[in-house]
């Protein structure tokens, strides 16, 4: 004990991060169910080769931690924060490789004071495990590379299949990896070595999985991830408001110091490529491929379309270790005191939820639904549930409850993977309901007074209840309209 506190005593970034780390880890026991970590739990409860919206690697994880830990929130947000430590461990490791040893403590603690770190250490999601994985992939890549070592080859197509399985925007590592390839004099070679084709077959291969389902499911979730968005984007409308909503995602989850050095250095790197022609030396120029198609590629993106604050992450790992070698002591500083002050306000937040969340992307309420909806189907015998907002309302009370809770595909509309549960409806045929629909903005307790359409369809009467108000610490924060169905019809 004594050699590991003179260790951590001569090592500041080690302390920094122990700091950030047991501060996430206190705060787990307090956090609630988000909607996210109730429907990837629902992934690993229903095993599958890939999911709709999806690969599966995140429900895996999460069944193997509820088995170990049994069905609780804690086990749910203690895989997220065990994967994520593993990433944190991993990209010291990585960046070990590029940096002196203070740059190397520099980049250290500026991960470890990253919000996004947070998130990702208490909100279940494909970014989870992706992270992890792009990290080791990068390790096996770097060694293969760099160090010559053949056996890293085959590990690396391994570390890159599973990344794959994920989440889809893995496919980048390829593209680095390809890319990095081409752009280097050095070892441009390598994309005619048997060993680099071994690795990508492999990595494929690795991906067996995902693809097979797509396959068993006429390439659905593929479909599903590309159709809307490329549409989205050859509609080429431009947006501010999407230009900087994304800047000010990426100001949150890096914090302003990060952002403008990942903008600084960005800037500088692609200024020198167009204008001079200049190629980084390759060691840069590897973090660089694995940045800027991330980055950049996304960032570009935009000002037409509505890019999510968690598809940037991968980036961030190299962008990282690039930062470490620009940041000073002044502005590491700076870095770490407005992490500091928004940890501080975060856990405020959770402890006593002062201010009220106008959304059902929430950790308070859900628990609390459950029991009053259990209460209702003891009033209204032989009553199933189901709501309508893709997943979350229907997800969080599968969690809470004992009874099968259904999504909106009981009113014949696409429930993302609730549609690939294998559930035959027409055994609901003659039963009555209980449709839950979530009042986000919550101004008053009045009646909604009107309902989904599509209700007539599928039942023969349709009445308004009182909606169940949700008081969280005294305070009425969370509104549902509560509508019984009578009659089930499914539709063929």
């Amino acid at each position: 004990m004594t050699k590991f506190l003179s260790f951590t005593k001569n090592n500041k970034a080690i302390s920094w991060v122990l700091g950030f780390q047991l501060f996430r880890l206190i705060l787990l026991p307090f956090m609630g169910l988000m909607p996210q970590d109730a429907y990837y739990y629902l992934y690993g409860q229903n095993l599958s080769l890939s999911y709709f919206d999806h690969p599966g690697m995140i429900g895996y994880i999460l069944r193997i931690f509820t088995d170990i830990f049994e069905q609780s929130i804690f086990a749910i947000k203690f895989a997220d924060f065990t994967i994520t430590s593993l990433t944190i461990l991993s990209f010291y490791k990585l960046a070990s490789y590029f940096l002196s040893k203070q740059k190397l403590q520099k980049a250290l603690i500026l991960l470890a004071s990253t919000i996004f770190v947070s998130i990702l250490s208490f909100n279940s999601t494909p970014d989870v495990p992706l992270l992890l994985f792009w990290t080791l992939s990068l390790i096996c890549l770097y060694k293969a590379i760099f160090e010559e070592k053949k056996l890293f080859w085959i590990l690396g197509g391994i570390a890159m299949g599973l990344a794959f399985n994920s989440k889809y925007t893995a496919l980048l590592l390829q593209i680095g990896l390809i890319a990095f390839l081409v752009f280097s004099n050095k070892y441009r070679k390598l994309l005619l070595s048997p060993w680099f084709w071994i690795s990508l077959v492999i990595s494929v291969a690795v991906t067996f999985p995902v693809w097979y389902w797509n396959y068993q499911n006429e390439f659905a979730s593929f479909a599903f991830q590309s159709s809307e968005r490329t549409s989205s984007i050859s509609e080429f409308k431009i947006s501010p408001k999407n230009f900087f909503g994304a800047i000010g995602h990426q100001m949150f989850l890096l914090l302003p110091v990060l952002f403008l050095i990942f903008i600084t250095f960005t800037y500088k790197y692609v200024k020198r490529a167009l204008l001079k022609f200049k190629i980084p030396q390759a060691k840069t120029l590897f973090l660089l491929a694995f940045f800027v198609p991330n980055f950049v590629g996304f960032f570009s993106l935009t000002p037409i379309y509505w890019v999510k604050l968690n598809w940037m992450m991968p980036s961030y790992i190299t962008g990282i270790i690039l930062a470490g070698m620009f940041i000073n002591k002044r502005l590491l500083k700076t870095q770490i005191i407005i992490s500091i002050v928004f940890h501080v306000l975060v856990s405020l937040q959770v402890l006593f939820y002062l201010v009220p969340i106008k959304s059902d992307d929430t950790w308070v309420g859900w628990e609390e639904l459950a029991i009053e909806t259990e209460k209702l189907q003891e009033k209204y015998q032989n009553t199933f549930v189901f709501s309508n907002d893709n997943y979350k309302t229907s997800a969080c009370l599968n969690f809470f409850m004992d009874d099968k809770v259904y999504a909106q595909n009981i009113i014949g509309l696409p429930a993302l993977h609730f549609d690939y549960l294998g559930d035959n409806l027409s055994a609901l045929n003659s039963k009555n309901a209980l449709f839950i629909d979530s009042d986000k903005r919550f101004k008053n307790k009045n009646l909604k007074g009107d309902y989904h359409p599509l209700l007539n369809n599928h039942f023969k009467k349709v009445t308004e209840l009182e909606p169940i108000i949700i008081k969280i610490n005294g305070k009425e924060s969370r509104k549902f309209w509560i509508f019984y169905c009578t009659n089930y019809q499914a539709k063929k």
